[in-house]
């Protein structure tokens, strides 16, 4: 019996020790699956294997392959046990940059001025994927090695994530972002560390157009209690364009990241970002310790159809957005108890803020209360209304303008 048939075969099922390859399990509703300690889910590397599915990639509606593990059209499922999914990521990895870093689709696409497509041409699984769903819980399982994002969460609702634990490294792990919670609410983060190479966890709700259609936001969304090492931290953006609202971000250490609370747009996402309240935040080392950036990564965000065949459908990145909607709104950021510091040998990036609003859409009502903050440089704030109270900050530093600029890829 195969892992898909022994997952069909119960509503109560056991998954004992051993390493299953699979191309993409599919598990329905009212199912409980235990993992015994040394499971191992490996993806196979056979690409002829993975059949394509309806589902959304990088804020684009499209086909594209499945997730290793996929919780798709389903209610009330639990996925518990200390299982390592295994997205044998260098090969994904080698396919987008190439072994050399020169010789892969990502070359061929920076050649003809479509770097962006490339994120979309260069089908890559994600480890989980949970789309159209509710009543999910996941614990205590490692993704590990992802090929693409770690865990995916989708048009879903009423959905946990607990004692997770994201491993994708090194810097070569092109778009693994650790959680991303995409168009969807009611959605609690608890207990995950996630050591990565992009977005650690990330809040979207779809990309420019095709967003604007689609127009499904994510709202009422906790992220608590967990512990974020590499990576580009807790993120909102920049596919943004279906709205976002009421987020709760909580309790989180922060280790060596690039980013601590961090927003990003593009002039064609518009959408907004409206009451969000962070509180609680340790930061250590973190480059960038609010990081709020509107027009990011301009080059990449310049669509034109691009000379080259392309096997995917994305001709909605190439839709004129009606000109009478504004760019992406920001209105009622709360930030509370942050306490950000640098160790005696650290001699990396150390910035207050990167905060870069639209010149005819300003982000309105940041507030930063009861901050404790040491670092290298202040940074610059720019069409943004921003209050500071009840805090300590410390610049023991020069400006760099060279780190006005992060993550333009």
């Amino acid at each position: 019996m195969n892992l898909q048939e022994l997952i069909d075969a119960s509503s109560n099922v056991y998954i004992p020790t051993g390493i299953y390859e699979t191309s993409g399990i599919f598990i329905s509703s009212n199912k409980t699956i235990t993992f015994a300690d040394g499971v191992i889910i490996k993806a196979s590397l056979d690409e002829d294997e993975y059949k394509l599915i309806k589902t959304r990639v990088a804020g684009i509606n499209m086909m594209w392959y499945p997730a290793l593990i996929n919780i798709i059209d389903a209610n009330n499922v639990i996925i518990k046990g200390h299982a390592i999914i295994d997205g044998q990521g260098e090969y994904w990895w080698n396919k987008y940059w190439g072994p050399d870093l020169k010789s892969g689709m990502r070359s061929i696409f920076d050649s003809h001025n479509a770097r962006w497509a490339c994120d979309y041409e260069c089908m890559r699984p994600r480890n989980l994927l949970i789309q159209n769903s509710s009543n999910i819980i996941i614990e205590d399982i490692e993704s590990y090695r992802s090929g693409f994002w770690n865990i995916h969460i989708l048009y879903s609702h009423d959905i946990v994530i607990k004692n997770v634990k994201i491993t994708t490294l090194p810097m070569e792990s092109p778009s693994t972002d650790g959680i991303d919670i995409d168009s969807s609410y009611n959605v609690l983060i608890d207990s995950v560390e996630a050591d990565c190479f992009d977005d650690s966890i990330c809040i979207k709700s779809g990309r420019d157009m095709d967003g604007i259609r689609t127009n499904i936001p994510s709202h009422d969304i906790e992220i608590r209690n967990s512990i974020i090492k590499k990576g580009f931290g807790i993120t909102i953006g920049s596919e943004v364009s279906g709205g976002i609202y009421n987020i709760n971000i909580h309790d989180i250490k922060y280790i060596n990241t690039d980013c601590g609370f961090r927003i990003k747009s593009a002039r064609t996402r518009k959408g907004y970002i409206k009451n969000i309240n962070s509180s609680n935040l340790d930061m250590t080392n973190v480059k960038y310790i609010f990081n709020m950036y509107l027009d990011w990564n301009p080059n990449y965000n310049k669509i034109t159809k691009p000379d080259i065949k392309l096997k995917t459908d994305i001709s909605s990145l190439y839709e004129e957005i009606p000109s009478d909607i504004k760019n992406t709104i920001i209105d009622g950021i709360n930030i509370k108890n942050v306490k950000s510091t640098i160790s005696k040998d650290y001699e990396g990036i150390s910035r207050l803020f990167n905060i870069v609003g639209f010149d005819d859409s300003p982000m309105k009502n940041i507030l930063i209360d009861s901050a404790k903050i040491k670092c290298f440089e202040y940074g610059i704030v720019k069409n943004a209304d921003v209050i500071i109270i009840n805090s300590d900050i410390n610049a023991i530093g020069d400006e760099n303008r060279a780190n006005d600029e992060f993550d333009n890829r």
